[in-house]
Formats: C-alpha cells, structure tokens, sequence
C-alpha cells in the first residue's frame, strides 16, 4: 500500500517542485524504477490479514467472556480487551515476555498441539490475593510459589478455559484442557525457535492492578482451520437441514404444547370511587350485547368468535367464526 502524506507534506513538495528545490522528471523516474524490499524469512508472514481479523473478533469475544467469568469470580472491577494481535517467530515472543511469569499450557482437542497463555505476575497475584480475601493487591513473588498457591491458579485459570472454547464455538467446537503450569520459558519448548506464533495481547486492569495476558498460537497448529478463518466462512450461516423423523418429532412436540384460550364477556369502566364502594350482590353493566358473539382469545391474542353455553353440566363456548380485527373496528 501507497504511503499517504499530509497535507503539510504536499505542500512542502509542491513548494520544493515549484522554487526548484525538487525536479519532478528525477520524482518521475524514481517512480518507475524498481522497488526493493527487504524480507525477513524468519518473520514469515503465514496469516493473511483477513485471517489476523478473524481472530481479531474471536479474541475480542473471548476478553468479554473472560471479563464477566472473572468478575464473578473475584468479586472486583475487571476489565478486559484485546490490544494488539502480532505474528511473529516463537523465539521472539518468548524473548518477549519476561524471565519469570505465569505460563498455562494447554491442548485444544481436536486441534492437534499446544497452545499457551501467558499472565503477568502482577495480574496472577491479583487474582490470588482476591481468592485468598484480599484486596486484589499486585506482587511478583513467582520464585517463590508455594504448592498452594499454584494449586489455586491452575484452578482459576483452567475454568477460564471454558470461556476460550466459547469463543471459538463459531469457528471449531474444541474442549481446552490444562496440561502444564510453569514460571520459567526457558524451560518451555512447544514448537520449533523459528515457527510463526499468533500472539494475542490482553490489556487487564483488576481493581487497581494493571498488567497484560498474552495467549500464542502456534501457526502448525491452527493450520487445519486456517481456512474458516476467512470473512466467506465468517458470514456464511449453516443450514442444517433437518431428517423427516426429526420434523415429524417436533411437529408432534408443538402439537401437544398447552395454550391459555379464555372468552370476554365483555367490559365496563367505573371510578375509582365506585370500585371502593362495592360490596356483594352489586351488578355491573357489561358493554357486550347477549345476542352478539363473545370473543375467544388464544395466549392473550383475540382468534375468534363464540357463544356461551353448557356441556355436560359444564360451562362451555361454541367457536362461531374467526375474529375479524377489521369487522370489529367498524362496530
């Protein structure tokens, strides 16, 4: 893509071209030569942009879920959103991130692979301080993790897991699963030094703690689904057609589905005086007509038309017709 100027700096080249600063044959023939650029083959760009937009918006839902989940679970202030999406050589990230942190492994059956979250120390301790009672205070003690401790963030971060194959519904139906904690990335090898990672930054404030949760997915293992990833497969809705066994059930299941039917005798106003005074044996004047048809409504809906009547000792309606919305306005 083109660079775009300023205005500033077209009216500095048009002020340069015009006192002769600036020969705009010598602009002309820059134009036309070849342009070189240079290409890192160790940051191989494997995600088109359409694709690093698709997961723009799954990661973008998945910080709205991962806000409400921890929400409820710190009862805190959390907030959550995604503030950049990067590909770029595993090596790099890892280099990236700093020598002690938080680090969840896990698998994302059926994708085959691991995936990782990183969380920032003072986020993970955030989190800890409000499950133990406190008040959500930030520390980095990660050298010094008790068997408790580590206990308890696995936990919590393995139910927001759930949150992650939600997010993902729309594109695979995966069940993520925790498989290692670690605090070293020295010690963690998922893929090659060279293979290309999406890296997903999280921007997370907790009560007064601000701090980031970068989740890497290794291109290898995304691969199978790098197709759904394109805005085709995005906006195209799935029909599912439906076995006639399985039409026949469901027509069978609304048959049988109870409605409230009822039938107005008709209606009066009175004040709110005359209301007060009421007592027993008083007689109200109704506005429908013994000779005219009552109507029948179905789930509050007016549907027919009907007269009164007994059957077999029962008070009962006899449907006349259906309810004409337009007759009944001429009235």
């Amino acid at each position: 893509m083109a660079d775009v100027l300023s205005q500033n700096e077209i009216d500095a080249l048009l002020s340069a071209i015009s006192t002769g600063e600036m020969d705009a044959d010598e602009l002309r023939k820059e134009e036309t030569e070849k342009k070189v650029r240079v290409y890192d083959f160790k940051r191989a760009l494997r995600f088109s942009k359409d694709q690093v937009r698709s997961l723009t918006r799954i990661h973008e839902n998945y910080a709205r879920l991962l806000t409400t989940f921890f929400s409820a679970q710190l009862r805190t202030y959390v907030q959550i959103s995604v503030a950049s999406v990067d590909q770029l050589p595993y090596e790099e990230f890892i280099r990236s991130i700093p020598k002690m942190t938080i680090l969840n492994l896990f698998e994302a059956p059926p994708l085959e692979g691991r995936l990782l979250i990183e969380i920032n120390p003072n986020i993970a301790y955030a989190m800890l301080d409000r499950v133990l009672g406190g008040q959500g205070m930030g520390m980095n003690k990660v050298d010094r993790l008790t068997e408790i401790e580590i206990r308890i963030m696995n936990q919590l971060f393995e139910r927001a897991l759930d949150s992650f194959g939600e997010a993902w519904n729309t594109i695979v139906e995966i069940e993520p699963n925790m498989v290692d904690f670690e605090v070293n990335p020295q010690f963690l090898q998922m893929v090659s030094p060279n293979e290309t990672v999406v890296v997903i930054s999280l921007t997370t404030t907790i009560g007064e703690t601000s701090g980031m949760i970068n989740i890497c997915l290794p291109h290898v293992v995304l691969e199978p689904i790098i197709p759904k990833l394109s805005v085709h497969h995005w906006m195209q809705k799935k029909q599912k057609t439906r076995l006639p066994e399985e039409i026949e059930k469901l027509e069978s299941r609304v048959k049988k589905a109870q409605l409230p039917l009822s039938a107005e005798l008709g209606q009066c106003q009175i004040s709110i005086q005359e209301f007060l005074s009421m007592t027993v044996h008083d007689v109200l004047e109704l506005d429908q007509k013994i000779k005219n048809p009552l109507s029948i409504s179905v789930q509050g809906k007016k549907k027919f038309l009907g007269q009164p009547g007994k059957l077999k000792n029962r008070m009962a309606i006899q449907i006349l017709d259906d309810f004409n919305e337009e007759e009944d306005g001429n009235e």
